[in-house]
């Protein structure tokens, strides 16, 4: 080895020594505690930002999952409606919900364990397997009857789903950080904000679709259970998926309650096994709409949801108007036989329909000369009612809520109708807000002081809403006559049945005048069969008939609820009715 040098070795000492510091230079103490200073505050900020990125997601996951829930809540309703009807299916809906929450919030922790999949994986496989279950329950209707199918079939539908989501919420929740709260406001947080979130989601979207139902397939009952079984698919996509490969097919291919020409198709082929054809349907702001022919009985029908808005016989040759097959519907017609001192003639007279069915009664009064103004909530009942029942063209149409029209005609021009006809029903049971006492009191403004008012309602003579509605009536109209649509059954029959259901029809004045009719001519009848035999009213119910007592009071805007208790049982004796004018299979089938 070669001998180190002089030179080399100062330069090796020169290594050895340590660096001298340059007052001058940016390495200074202070400028180390300052850099040392920045790292840490940017430590905390990255740790803030992680923490409120983290925080944020549990919230919005969370957030996600009660939303589509809420939405899922309505959509299952509306499934229910065309098998069960609406009050029918909201029955035990509040019980299956609540009994769900608190078995998926107090039972996450099990699910957890013993459950084969993660809580959150299972929803999109339940959510699928939904619009079949259903379609396969929908068949046994007949026998749950309208007052267990509903509870049956969400039992089996919506309370696995609920259940499941339920306590994804709470597993996602655990992760939440409340350690800025007391200790009771932090327990007590996530599941009041979980049911606050669920109840927005789930008011907000009732209004949404209502009024956008059926305007895409997207946006139809069976389409929107399966937009939101892939929004679950989307938030927990896994291998899973496969298995809801053989429900998916069935909805497709085999579900006929699916609104596609295919289904309508197949649906039309098993209706004409029995003599039936589907002729249009669609899903509207009111329910689930179709005209049905059958071409063994001869006779076409408009339904919606489990009710039946009207008929009219197709095999006998067609006179001025159609022959209805339902009598009391021509029964509101003989508001023009009431005898009044001013009498109008037909040609100079104005009449208000309110609630148009097929348009027997607006039809009629329009062959008459009468100038009638109509005025129908659901553009798709007015709608078929063109095309399928041959409404005529000449009158004034008013595709708008009744309540909101006559409280405005009330203000502008009062005393304009010398005939008013108030025909509305559907879903079981009457709207409560055409019968409060301000409803009637804004039809009494629209009415000539010599007009003549025929009122429509369905209702049970051994329930309170009858005589309700009776009474409020006559709160308004200070002379009034009731008539049945028909005799009244003996009280063996009532007995066995349980109820007396069935339509009546008040005809009023706004003065304390009595009622009495003139003699009807040929030409009232409009050369209709039906008409001449059912349109004169013949039995006429006694006030004894009505309850009366502390049960009987008025409906207003603000106390509904004097109907609305009622209206369970109502819906239940209509339901049942229904049952046994058409075939279960023309029910079940949508």
């Amino acid at each position: 080895m070669a001998p180190r040098t002089r030179s080399s070795k100062k330069e090796a000492r020169k290594e050895e020594e340590p660096p001298s510091i340059d007052p001058n230079s940016s390495f200074t103490p202070e400028s180390f505690e300052r850099e040392l200073k920045q790292l840490k505050e940017q430590a905390q900020t990255e740790t803030w930002s992680k923490w409120l990125l983290e925080q944020g997601q549990v919230y919005g996951k969370a957030a996600s999952l009660l939303s589509i829930l809420g939405v899922y809540a309505n959509v299952s309703q509306l499934a229910l409606s065309p098998v069960y009807g609406g009050i029918p299916s909201a029955i035990w809906h509040n019980y299956v919900l609540m009994a769900a929450a608190f078995v998926g919030w107090a039972g996450n922790l099990f699910f957890k364990r013993n459950l084969p999949l993660k809580t959150w994986l299972m929803l999109p496989l339940v959510a699928t397997y939904i619009p079949m279950v259903q379609f396969y329950l929908f068949k046994l209707s007949g026998a749950l009857t309208a007052h267990w199918g509903p509870l049956v079939t969400e039992a089996l539908t919506l309370f696995p789903l609920m259940t499941l989501t339920v306590a994804s919420v709470a597993d996602v929740l655990e992760a939440l950080d409340l350690s800025g709260l007391p200790k009771w406001a932090a327990d007590a947080a996530p599941g009041f904000g979980s049911y606050g979130v669920y109840k927005f989601a789930e008011m907000l979207s009732a209004d949404q679709l209502g009024s956008h139902i059926g305007k895409s397939i997207i946006s139809t009952r069976v389409g929107l259970e399966l937009v939101l079984a892939g929004t679950y698919t989307v938030m927990a996509p896994s291998k899973y998926l496969l298995f809801t490969i053989p429900a998916l097919l069935h909805t497709a291919f085999l579900n006929t309650h699916l609104m596609t020409p295919m289904a309508t198709q197949a649906l039309n082929a098993s209706l004409g096994a029995q003599q039936w054809e589907l002729l249009d349907r669609r899903e509207s702001l009111t329910g689930y709409m179709s005209v049905l022919e059958s071409h063994e009985l001869g006779f076409k029908v408009m339904r919606c949801d489990h009710s039946l808005l009207g008929g009219e016989w197709t095999h006998l040759e067609k006179p001025i108007v159609a022959e209805p097959i339902y009598a009391v519907f021509t029964m509101l017609e003989a508001v023009r036989l009431v005898k009044v001192e001013k009498k109008v003639p037909d040609s100079q007279a104005k009449a208000l329909n309110i609630g148009l069915g097929i348009g027997t009664s607006p039809s009629a009064m329009i062959a008459h000369g009468i100038d009638t103004t109509i005025v129908e909530i659901d553009p798709v009942v007015y709608e078929y009612a063109v095309k399928y029942f041959g409404l005529p063209a000449n009158h004034t149409a008013v595709i708008e809520d009744a309540v909101t029209y006559t409280a405005r005609a009330a203000l502008d021009t009062p005393e304009q109708y010398d005939y008013i006809l108030h025909d509305v029903f559907t879903g079981g049971a009457e709207p409560i807000p055409l019968f409060t006492l301000e409803f009637l009191q804004s039809l009494n403004a629209l009415l000539k002081p010599d007009g003549v008012i025929a009122i429509n309602y369905a209702g049970d003579f051994l329930l309170p809403p009858l005589s309700t509605v009776m009474k409020t009536i006559r709160e308004v109209f200070p002379s009034c006559r009731v008539f049945r649509e028909s005799p009244q059954p003996s009280q063996e029959e009532i007995e066995k049945n349980g109820q007396d259901f069935d339509n009546v029809v008040v005809f009023c004045r706004k003065t304390e005048k009595k009622i009495a009719f003139r003699h009807a001519l040929d030409r009232d009848f409009l050369q209709s069969k039906a008409r001449a035999q059912f349109m004169v009213p013949r039995h006429e119910v006694p006030e004894s008939a009505f309850l009366s007592g502390d049960k009987v009071g008025l409906v207003r805007n603000n106390q509904t609820d004097v109907l609305v208790k009622h209206h369970d049982q109502t819906a239940l004796g209509h339901w049942a009715v229904m049952r046994t004018v058409l075939p279960k299979e023309i029910w079940e089938s949508w």
